[in-house]
This record gives C-alpha cells, sequence and structure tokens, in this order.
C-alpha cells in the first residue's frame, strides 16, 4: 500500500521548530509500504524554522496573532495533490498538528491544552475520503 506520511515522522526536521519527530516503527512501515513523506506546512510555503501556530475555529493563527490560513490550506491542497499523483490509500499524520492532527489539536490558546477535532491537512484528506492515521494509530492501518 502507498501511504502519505508526515515527512518529520521520517526524521526529516520541518517541524515548526527545525526539529523531528522521528516515528520508531518508521523503518518496519517502510518495509510494508511505499511511503510518501510531505510536510503540508512547507508546501504552503512556510520557512523551518518558523512561528507556532494553532487552529482557531477555521483559521491558523500564529502565537504573535498572524494569520496563516492560506498557507496552511494550500499546504493541505498540494499534500492531497500529492497523495492523488502517488494513489496513496492512506495517510500517517503527526498528531496535535495544526496541519497534520488527527482527533485532537491544540485549541489555539496556546496553553498545551488539547480539543477535539482535525488539522487543515487531515481535514482535507478525510473530506477527500483518504483514511486518516496517527502515529499512536499505527495498528489500525489495513495490511
Amino acid at each position: 500500500m502507498r501511504i502519505l506520511i508526515s515527512a518529520c515522522l521520517l526524521g526529516c526536521r520541518c517541524r515548526y521548530d527545525g526539529a523531528s519527530k522521528p516515528l520508531d516503527r518508521a523503518a518496519e512501515l517502510a518495509e510494508r509500504h511505499t511511503l510518501v513523506p510531505v510536510c503540508p506546512e512547507q508546501l504552503g510555503g512556510l520557512a523551518t524554522p518558523r512561528p507556532p501556530a494553532e487552529r482557531q475555529g477555521d483559521r491558523v493563527v500564529t502565537r504573535e496573532g498572524a494569520d496563516v490560513t492560506a498557507q496552511y490550506r494550500r499546504g493541505a491542497e498540494e499534500a492531497l495533490r500529492l497523495c492523488r499523483l502517488f494513489d496513496c490509500q492512506a495517510a500517517v499524520l503527526k498528531e496535535r498538528s495544526p496541519s497534520c492532527g488527527c482527533g485532537a489539536v491544540y485549541d489555539g490558546t496556546f496553553t498545551g491544552t488539547l480539543t477535539a477535532g482535525d488539522g487543515v491537512t487531515a481535514e482535507l484528506l478525510r473530506a477527500a475520503g483518504i483514511p486518516v492515521y496517527g502515529e499512536s494509530r499505527l495498528d489500525e492501518l489495513p495490511e
């Protein structure tokens, strides 16, 4: 199966803070599936590192108050384009991210509080019928 995956989970230093969040099971996942790495935030034109951002309703706003919704939407659209181009059957995305989070994201107060919801990319992929899994839900991926 071909899987769209957050590049930070593969060790790419593309997170907002210039770091990565390598997934311990990435090598095992790559042995069984073809992985297509993406960073929607970079695809949307944002730099690395960049100010932290959180969802506030339909908007994405940095801690300083800058509205970066357009960049997040553009990145989500590019991620969906790559998903379709490579015929990915699923996506494994970084949990809690304003872009990739699935099921829970930070609530927009920059206090570390989680709320139910999806990041911009996860939301768009799901709307397009792509199954989305957070990195803690790898056991739910179909073989």
